[in-house]
C-alpha cells in the first residue's frame, strides 16, 4: 500500500523531534548567494510556503545541501541541465480539489461538492544537477557582521503595530490585554536570539480575535490546544526568523516543548500540516502589515 503523504511527512517529523532535533530550525549555512537565511526556492526564485518549507528544510540539512532553490526533472531540462544519475528527489506537495456528483438523500436532487487531497511530486536540490545556468549555483562573500541586517527586524516589528512592553525575566504575549512581554535585549545571548523570541510572541499576538482569530481550543497549559497553538508560533518564528535572514540559537525552554509537540503529531497525523498552514497564514498576516505601514507613511 502506498504510504499516505500526511503520515510519511508527520512520522519524518516525529523521527527528529524524538532525537531532540527541530527539523524547522537549523544553523543555515552562508555559502550560497541567494541569501544566508532563506525559505527553501523555486527556479523562479518564488519560495515556497507552509509544510513544504519544513519539508524541504529538512531535506537540506539530511543531505548537506547549501543552495536553497529546487527543481523538478522537468525543469531541470527545460533549464538547459540534468539530474546526475543516481540522485534521489525530495517529496513536496500540493493542496487541490476534486468535484464530485452526489446524490443528496433528502432532497432526491443531485449535488457537487469539492473534496480537498494533497498530492505530492518530486524536486531536486540544484546541487544534485549538472549544467544549469552558472547563477544557480553562485556563492557569496561570507558576511563579516553577523548581526547587521537586526535594523531590519526592528523595522519589520515596528510595522506590526504590537504593543511590546519590556522588562520583567519572561516572555510571553497575553491576550487578555493584547500586550507582548519581552525581557531587554541584553538579557539574551545574542540579538538574534532575541529578535527569534519576538517572532515567536507575535505570531501569538496574531490569534487575537481582531486578527486572524486562531483558537485551537486550550482549556489549559500543556493540553492539546496549548502544545498547537505553541506549534504554530515556533513554525511562525521559524518563517519569520528566515524572512529576516536571523539565524537565532535554540531557545533553552524550547526542549519542554517536545514532548507535547509529539503527542499532538503521533495523534493526529494531519496536526503538523495544520500548524505549517496557520504559521503560514500568521507570517503573511504580518508580512502584510509591512504594506500597509509603508503606504501611511508615504
Amino acid at each position: 500500500m502506498k504510504t499516505d503523504v500526511y503520515e510519511r511527512i508527520t512520522s519524518r517529523i516525529v523521527a527528529d523531534l524524538e532525537q531532540g532535533v527541530r527539523p524547522w530550525l537549523k544553523p543555515w549555512n552562508a555559502e550560497h548567494a541567494a541569501g544566508r537565511i532563506t525559505r527553501p526556492l523555486r527556479f523562479n526564485g518564488v519560495p515556497y510556503q507552509g509544510i513544504n518549507v519544513l519539508m524541504l528544510w529538512g531535506e537540506a540539512v539530511a543531505k548537506g545541501y547549501t543552495a536553497p532553490i529546487w527543481v523538478t526533472f522537468k525543469q531541470a531540462m527545460e533549464l538547459g541541465g540534468h539530474v546526475r544519475k543516481g540522485e534521489h528527489g525530495s517529496l513536496v506537495v500540493y493542496a487541490d480539489r476534486i468535484r464530485r456528483t452526489e446524490l443528496d438523500v433528502d432532497t432526491g436532487e443531485e449535488a457537487e461538492r469539492e473534496i480537498p487531497f494533497l498530492k505530492g511530486y518530486t524536486v531536486f536540490n540544484v546541487e544534485q544537477i549538472e549544467g544549469l545556468p552558472a547563477h544557480f549555483y553562485a556563492v557569496t562573500a561570507p558576511r563579516l557582521d553577523p548581526v547587521q541586517r537586526i535594523a531590519r527586524a526592528d523595522a519589520f516589528f515596528a510595522a506590526t503595530g504590537a504593543q511590546i512592553v519590556h522588562g520583567g525575566g519572561e516572555a510571553c504575549y497575553i491576550q487578555r490585554t493584547d500586550l507582548i512581554h519581552m525581557p531587554c535585549i541584553d538579557v539574551f545571548r545574542d540579538a538574534e536570539s532575541y529578535y527569534a523570541t519576538l517572532a515567536h510572541e507575535v505570531t501569538h499576538w496574531t490569534k487575537h480575535g481582531k486578527r486572524l482569530d486562531r483558537d485551537f481550543g486550550r482549556k489549559r497549559w500543556g493540553d492539546e490546544g496549548y502544545a498547537m497553538e505553541e506549534l504554530v508560533a515556533e513554525l511562525g518564528a521559524a518563517f519569520l526568523s528566515a524572512d529576516l535572514g536571523l539565524t537565532p540559537e535554540p531557545r533553552d525552554d524550547h526542549a519542554a516543548y517536545i514532548a507535547s509537540w509529539l503527542k499532538v503529531l503521533k495523534n493526529d497525523k494531519r496536526a503538523i500540516f495544520t500548524a505549517a498552514s496557520h504559521a503560514q497564514r500568521a507570517a503573511d498576516y504580518l508580512n502584510g502589515l509591512q504594506a500597509s505601514a509603508q503606504a501611511e507613511a508615504a
